[in-house]
């Protein structure tokens, strides 16, 4: 068996026997009503796992109950804890002396979610990863690929769950050769935009498949550049791929759309559209998104989303933007199975995407500001006034 998808136990397998089964499902989008049934087990599990060790989500569950989300089930309990909860407050399920390792949120600016993990958390959360990923065929031990990793040069201070997240998929495939586009400095980090332009012009005339990981915008911050100098067009060696994730952060001023961006990698480096996958994940939810190649966010089976209006809190109908809301069973060391995101999204039925998967998919729309004086739901809903 491939380490990567080896067994993990849960802390406690007789109060948590639910949990383990879900999390054991090997099939990362199986559907249908034995997998519904079994995730409302496990949810029940996991709300009296954190009820009776963490007295905050306790007194959670004795308030008024959140209005149910048909697409997470009727009869689960998800008291609604926001994201931004994380990062004023340190909740934890756990003794300490039980923490695995210990992660922070990529935000540019202000105060970072800190996050706790347990082993069998963290380990639940990388075998998914590795799960999705062996169903797109992406687990290659036989064939060694040169890596580029738009994401932060390891240093001994470093926390940040980007980076640990990019260096783990880094062990899906073994490395020939590997670069890193966020530089250590010794002080802090810088981009090396003309580094990862000779190691793409070196890694073009190789016969190894090249994968890119990390943030998009300094991605496509190479291209332009390459643009900018006048460069040919590259044609990275077939089998490359590109997986993104973490936002575009401080840049989003830059940003493009999607399609856009897919072309210019296809254009300056050779590499198919449905080769260009995107993903959503967080330090405080770690179940990995990823997309499919029409470039859908499916749910996994071991989580499941909702959109919640932002005044409201209540779920919307497919199609509506509002909060996206998070929930998967999976987390022990944390009151974090219940997340709503800082993000506006629409949820969709999994009939709406062409690809075979069936579960439903989310469109990220943006983040909702807020400032020190302005709430979330209002700062959401005047940025979807002025999307519509």
């Amino acid at each position: 068996m491939n380490p990567h998808l080896a067994p993990v136990e849960v802390p406690d397998p007789a109060a948590l026997g639910q949990v383990q089964r879900l999390c054991d499902l090997a099939d990362p989008y199986a559907t249908g009503a034995e997998a519904d049934g079994l995730f409302a087990a496990a949810m029940a599990e996991t709300n009296a796992w954190h009820a009776a060790r963490s007295p905050f989500f306790a007194a959670l569950l004795q308030e008024q109950p959140e209005i149910p989300a048909p697409t997470v089930g009727d009869a689960v309990r998800t008291p609604l804890v926001p994201a931004a909860f994380f990062k004023r407050h340190e909740v934890l399920s756990v003794p300490r002396d039980e923490v695995f390792l210990h992660l922070t949120s990529s935000g540019t600016t202000g105060q970072k979610s800190q996050m706790f993990f347990d082993r069998w958390t963290i380990r639940s959360a990388q075998r998914m990863v590795a799960r999705i990923f062996d169903h797109y065929g992406w687990i290659t031990p036989d064939r060694p690929v040169n890596y580029l990793l738009y994401s932060y040069e390891p240093a001994p201070s470093l926390k940040l769950g980007t980076s640990f997240t990019d260096n783990y998929l880094c062990d899906f495939a073994p490395a020939r050769h590997t670069t890193h586009a966020l530089r250590h400095t010794g002080s802090g980090h810088e981009f090396d935009v003309h580094g990862c332009i000779a190691a793409l012009q070196r890694y073009a005339d190789e016969d190894a498949p090249v994968r890119i990981l990390g943030f998009p915008a300094f991605l496509y911050f190479t291209l332009e550049r390459m643009k900018a100098m006048g460069m040919a067009p590259l044609r990275l060696p077939e089998g490359s791929l590109v997986v993104l994730g973490g936002g575009w952060k401080g840049h989003t001023d830059r940003q493009i759309g999607k399609d856009e961006f897919r072309a210019a990698v296809t254009e300056r480096l050779g590499i198919p559209a449905e080769s260009v996958r995107d993903t959503f994940g967080s330090v405080e939810h770690c179940v990995p998104y990823v997309e499919c190649a029409h470039h859908r966010l499916h749910v996994p089976v071991w989580s499941r989303a909702a959109v919640r209006d932002p005044g409201t809190l209540r779920p919307l109908p497919y199609g509506e933007p509002g909060f996206l809301h998070l929930v998967s069973p999976y987390i022990t060391s944390v009151p974090a199975q219940s997340v709503v995101m800082g993000d506006l999204a629409s949820l969709h039925p999994g009939e709406e995407c062409p690809c075979p998967l069936s579960t439903d998919w989310f469109t990220v729309l943006g983040r909702a500001g807020v400032s020190r004086n302005r709430s979330c739901a209002v700062a959401a809903a005047e940025m979807m006034k002025g999307m519509s």
